[in-house]
């Protein structure tokens, strides 16, 4: 299980629209080969046909796809936007924070979702996060958590 760690973090991420930040989200998960790419299309789809679904609270979301779409391993990215975007929610847009999410089981997910509602749960974190410009800064805000 990888989460947050540093191959799949990136800062200051520039889109122009909501299936950019889910591209760059599952970009870093294919390139570290945790995902296949059909996973990033699947979760681009999960988008276009059930909309801000995982827009969860205010600036973040967390998109995701079936297991069965591509995932290899039980894993979390992170993309910090350089500007916010809009997903269409209409009470947590714009996102800053976007968490790409896959797992291979329902247990994982089950799993990666308490991990990551533990870490979100304190707004000082969001805040934290929405700021970083280190590795190092990520790092110490997960370690604190577990």
């Amino acid at each position: 299980m990888k989460f947050l760690e540093e191959s799949i973090v990136k800062f200051g991420v520039e889109v122009s629209n909501a299936y950019e930040a889910i591209e760059a989200a599952g970009d870093l998960l294919a390139e570290d080969e945790l995902i296949e790419g059909s996973y990033i299309e699947a979760m681009k789809n999960a988008y276009k046909e059930n909309g801000p679904y995982f827009v969860l609270a205010p600036h973040i979301a967390i998109p995701h796809a079936r297991p069965e779409d591509g995932v290899k391993e039980a894993s979390v990215s992170l993309v910090q936007l350089k500007n916010p975007i809009e997903f269409g929610h209409s009470s947590n847009d714009p996102v800053r924070l976007v968490f790409g999410l896959g797992a291979s089981s329902s247990d994982e997910h089950l799993t990666l979702l308490r991990k990551l509602t533990m870490l979100l749960n304190d707004p000082v974190n969001i805040e934290k996060l929405t700021h970083a410009t280190t590795y190092e800064e990520i790092k110490n805000i997960v370690e604190m958590e577990r």
